[in-house]
């Protein structure tokens, strides 16, 4: 890893290093968190989380062949060198900013209330075409997660691809100073975290706050279909780039990549014909739901940002894939289950309910409740319960204190079947003797509620 010696670790964290001059100027090969990650030359930073404190694994990670250890506590006969911080979270931060910082890399911080797994996904996808690409893994986007990634990057890797997630004011801020991205990109400002955030303006406002760290020559990409970023007039004295679904975003302003002629594939996924400022292109997105269309506008604006041509845009975007938990068709039974059970919002409930709306055979949604909704948890409730009615859905299951008011949604179609229980553990018995061959099942919830285990009961 390029610059990482102890020596630069304890400067860039503010630390105090412990150990032999000669030891002082060794490059780590990786940094770690976890204890049985740890391989020869590593660094391990002792995190003490709610549950396990890593300091208790010290003595061990020295055994393993750590180089050094990040320590927020004095050791007693170390058996190797040590950095003593005030904050192991902080310096994990520190060092992660100082190795991004010295490696000449183009970085796509993506952003969002909802769709920026997917969105991260697709632009790695496109970029891929012509660069060598690193992009987080999962969903490794917050105060640890984003650090870890950037302990993934070598100076063989030409792109970043990094998710950016917040629940609160000011995270975007410590995130962004991380990351300092080259590109900017931000999906929507949807109706999440509003325990914390308010409001959509609340939303806009914390999510903007990537702005203040994206380096001075830097681009921002928004997605001109939504209201409150289409009113971003530039950021840094420079016009964003929007990118939607008509020639004009929601301001009047004019999107660089717009779709036409949208098709809906069903499960096989959409086309559209997309508008480039040189030229049109119809674009075969392999992806089920109109709301990949966007996400591979997105992919499509990035990949012309950093030089890629319209046939290696469209190449990427064909080859784009879903991860576990994301719009994820799983065939098992005689059955097709569509696993989006990572988490869930108002939005991407909506969206997925949409997807399986194209599927054929007996459509059953199974839907557990979505969490920081605030005040109007009940109401954005009771609004994806509508869009169940509205979209034609056969059979609801729902379970959860406020998914009783999916069901009330949901009854304002007389067709459709209804099943409501307080919990997931008292739904599975009745779901599992249920479903029969050639039914198409969504399961969906936010994480909280661990649906998971609803679609591994579905595809034993």
């Amino acid at each position: 890893m390029k610059n990482l010696t102890l020596e630069h670790i304890t400067d860039c964290c503010h630390g105090t290093y412990i150990g032999t001059e000669e030891q002082q100027g060794f490059e780590v090969t990786g940094v770690v968190i976890d204890s049985r990650k740890v391989e020869a030359g590593n660094l391990f930073v002792a995190i003490k989380g709610e549950r396990v404190d890593g300091h208790t694994f010290i003595d061990a990670v020295y055994e393993q062949g750590a180089a050094a250890v990040v320590s927020q506590q004095r050791l007693e006969n170390p058996k190797g060198p040590y950095i003593l911080v005030d904050s192991t979270t902080q310096a994990l931060k520190d060092i992660a900013a100082f190795y991004r910082n010295s490696l000449d890399i183009k970085v796509v911080g993506i952003t969002g209330s909802v769709g920026k797994t997917s969105t991260k996904e697709m632009i790695a996808s496109v970029l891929s075409e012509k660069y060598r690409v690193l992009k987080t893994a999962g969903n490794f986007n917050n105060e640890i997660g984003l650090p870890l990634t950037i302990f993934r990057l070598s100076e063989a890797d030409e792109v970043a691809v990094l998710e950016m997630g917040i629940s609160d004011f000011n995270e975007m801020h410590r995130l962004g100073a991380i990351a300092r991205p080259d590109i900017c990109v931000i999906t929507n400002i949807g109706l999440c975290h509003l325990e914390n955030l308010g409001s959509r303006d609340g939303i806009l406002k914390a999510k903007t706050e990537i702005f203040e760290h994206l380096n001075g020559t830097g681009t921002v990409i928004l997605n001109g279909e939504d209201d409150r970023l289409s009113t971003v007039e530039n950021v840094n004295g420079k016009v964003p780039v929007f990118y939607g679904k008509s020639e004009k975003n929601q301001c009047g302003k004019e999107n660089c990549i717009y779709a036409t002629e949208i098709r809906n594939l069903g499960l096989d996924g959409m086309k559209a014909v997309f508008h480039f400022p040189e030229c049109t292109k119809e674009v075969e997105i392999p992806i089920p739901g109109e709301h990949n269309v966007l996400n591979a506008l997105a992919g499509a604006c990035v990949g012309m940002e950093l030089g890629l041509d319209v046939e290696q845009i469209c190449a990427g975007i064909k080859k784009a894939q879903t991860i576990g938990g994301r719009t994820n068709l799983i065939h098992a039974n005689d059955m097709l289950i569509i696993d989006d059970c990572y988490n869930a919002n108002p939005v991407s409930m909506k969206a997925s309910i949409d997807v399986l709306s194209h599927t054929s055979g007996r459509k059953i949604a199974v839907l557990g409740d979505m969490g920081e909704l605030g005040s109007d948890e009940k109401e954005l409730h009771y609004g994806v319960g509508r869009a169940v009615a509205e979209s034609g859905i056969d059979v609801l299951f729902a379970a959860g204190e406020l998914a009783e008011q999916y069901a009330l949604g949901a009854k304002l179609n007389e067709k459709c079947e209804v099943h409501y229980f307080k919990t997931r553990e008292e739904m599975m018995p009745e779901l599992q003797a249920y479903v029969r061959e050639g039914d198409a099942i969504l399961v969906k919830a936010s994480h909280f509620m661990e649906f998971p285990k609803v679609v591994s009961a579905l595809t034993e």
